[in-house]
């Protein structure tokens, strides 16, 4: 039994050595377990002593800073990794079929742009043909840094990727590696995996390849509008010039074309366009003087350039007719057909005259026509006497209602037109299978004069005098000529059709007008023949030749058939009379001829002086 010192018992039994020793008042002292507080005054006394959130976020900053830091570098070093990884995956792809097709040009035979074929206006040239002023001057309109840039712009990417997020305009590629890698080698849709994949290939691209071949291939397949892609085809489509021949002015246009390529193509015949791109223009050669790529007497000297009207006239359309001879006859040289011809990236250079052909076009096309269905045709061929080469080729009005060309494929009575070969007994051949041909076309019958001219001497006529590839010639023309009659037999034919050898007398037949029939000034040394007679005339031609030309003009016409798509011969108007008209053509072509023959001959011998003096000169010094 356990007692207290005053000898109570200690009822609890907890053996306390207080002996319940009473508290203040005489008031026992709890015990142990008393004393401990219980779990809700715990709680309540943590939270009346917790600090501020101000002052408990003071004390952890330290450790929160850190978390998002450690969080950070490891965001930044997963995609710096994933970077890394996608960069080594990702591979320059090839261009796609569309910039790797080219258009075939054809070029008049000094060198005048004539047209093209293919499905793509386009066509590839070396950094080296484009003059280092209009590389400058793209330079300094699309991408500044380019020369110095790691092939992308951060500024633009995050532009792009914020348009694409929030659905507003498509953002481009700031640089021109970049625009290069969206036109040529990746598909035109706008996704941040494509812009993300266009960027690693930019980067790519720039680290192996150098500027210039990057500078290359962007200026070979950026759009300028007009159908042309590639600064050659802008080249040719705006100015009419070959890309080396671009001056600094024409340069800068280009360059500021390419801002906004389907509105500034209207540029020269669109008043409010040419407004707005010159002051691009000026803008972009301000930055190209600021730069050094010019001097300031070359941007004093700039002046804003004429652009060929846009979209291409009447003159242009009826080019066609040579297009399509020309395409023809090449595709036979090279083996292939015409379409692989079209999309194959040729330059045809061809034996025609443009400036003659548009002499022709002219005076051909003042004809009022026929009435009452009927339709008449006028068609003209000029060729080198003892070469072949064909010069002008009319062979029709308009190409877009009639793609028939008359000159080569219109065959229509000889009628007295071959009466000056009839006794002609020893013709070679071909001119013999000519001879015997009753509806012969006026490529035939020129071909025949063209004999004459060139003293029995007959050489095929082609259109086609060179083409190249690449810069590499894969095709010369080389005329074969063979002598199909003797001089004496060649003189004689000559003397009866009374057009040559230099046209100087006017022979008609019995059924020509009389007012041509005596000789005017107008239609002076060309001969006349044709089929029908007085008001029946169906067919008529005039055919005039010297050693430099053989020229025949044909008129004859037409009317619908009593079946459908057929046609039947027709009675030529007698308003304004077939005769003087062919005639008067005829002489008309043969005087722009001359001039141009003389102005050329000139121009040839005022160089070759020149030169003489220069030599002069220098043995001189």
């Amino acid at each position: 039994m356990n007692l207290t010192e005053d000898g109570n018992r200690d009822r609890d039994g907890d053996g306390d050595r207080d002996g319940g020793r009473g508290g203040p008042g005489g008031l026992p002292t709890p015990g142990r377990a008393a004393r401990r507080p219980g779990k809700g005054m715990l709680s309540r006394r943590r939270r009346r002593e917790r600090a501020p959130l101000r002052i408990r976020f003071r004390r952890n900053r330290g450790r929160r800073l850190r978390r998002l830091l450690h969080a950070f570098l490891t965001l930044l070093a997963t995609l710096c990794a994933a970077a890394v990884v996608a960069y080594h995956l990702t591979s320059v792809p090839k261009p796609h079929p569309e910039t790797v097709t080219q258009s075939t040009v054809f070029l008049d035979a000094d060198g005048a742009y004539l047209g093209r074929r293919g499905p793509v206006d386009r066509q590839d040239i070396p950094l080296s043909a484009v003059p280092r002023h209009v590389q400058e001057a793209v330079i300094a309109a699309e991408n500044r840094s380019f020369r110095t840039d790691s092939g992308i712009s951060p500024k633009a990417i995050t532009r792009a990727a914020l348009a694409t997020l929030t659905g507003g305009d498509p953002q481009g590629g700031s640089t021109i590696t970049q625009q290069y890698v969206k036109n040529a080698l990746l598909s035109p849709e706008h996704s941040l995996a494509r812009k993300a994949r266009e960027a690693l290939i930019a980067i790519k691209l720039d680290r192996t390849r150098t500027k210039d071949e990057i500078l290359e291939g962007y200026l070979d397949t950026v759009y300028f509008g007009r159908g042309a892609a590639g600064i050659q085809s802008a080249a040719r489509n705006y100015f009419g010039v070959d890309a080396r021949s671009l001056t600094v002015a024409q340069g800068a246009a280009l360059a500021s074309i390419l801002n906004i390529p389907s509105y500034y193509e209207k540029a020269g015949s669109d008043p409010k366009v040419t407004a707005k791109l010159e002051n691009r223009w000026e803008w972009v050669l301000d930055a190209m003087a600021a730069s050094g790529s010019i001097t300031a007497k070359q941007r004093a000297a700039a002046r804003f350039p004429a652009f060929r009207f846009y979209p291409p006239g009447e003159t242009e359309g009826q080019r066609q007719y040579l297009i399509d001879v020309a395409a023809k006859e090449a595709a036979d040289r090279l083996g292939i057909t015409e379409d692989r011809l079209a999309s194959g990236g040729y330059s045809v250079t061809t034996t025609f005259d443009l400036a003659l052909q548009d002499s022709a076009t002219q005076l051909a096309q003042k004809h009022p026509g026929g009435e009452k269905g009927v339709r008449v045709h006028t068609a003209v061929v000029g060729m080198v006497p003892g070469d072949g080469a064909v010069r002008v080729l009319y062979g029709g009005s308009d190409y877009a209602r009639q793609s028939f060309n008359d000159a080569v494929s219109g065959a229509v009575e000889a009628g007295t037109a071959l009466d000056p070969f009839s006794e002609v007994e020893h013709a070679g051949e071909p001119l013999s299978k000519l001879l015997r041909k009753p509806a012969p076309t006026p490529l035939d019958l020129a071909s025949v004069y063209a004999t004459v001219a060139a003293d029995g001497k007959y050489t095929g006529p082609y259109t086609v005098a060179r083409i190249t590839k690449e810069g590499r010639t894969v095709y010369r023309a080389r005329p074969d000529g063979r002598q199909v009659l003797d001089e004496k037999e060649a003189l004689v034919a000559g003397a009866r059709s009374g057009a040559g050898p230099t046209p100087a007398a006017v022979a008609v037949d019995a059924d020509a007008d009389a007012d041509v029939a005596a000789g005017s000034a107008e239609v002076k040394g060309f001969a006349i023949a044709g089929a029908g007679g007085g008001i029946t005339r169906r067919t008529v031609w005039t055919t005039g030749y010297d050693g430099r030309l053989a020229l025949t003009v044909a008129l004859f016409a037409d009317r619908a058939g009593s079946r459908k798509g057929t046609t039947v011969p027709a009675q030529l108007p007698n308003e304004p009379s077939p005769t003087e008209f062919a005639q008067r053509v005829a002489a008309g072509i043969w005087d722009a001829a001359t001039s141009q023959g003389e102005a050329k001959g000139g121009a040839r011998g005022g160089s070759k002086g020149a030169s003489e003096s220069d030599a002069g000169s220098g043995a001189a010094n």
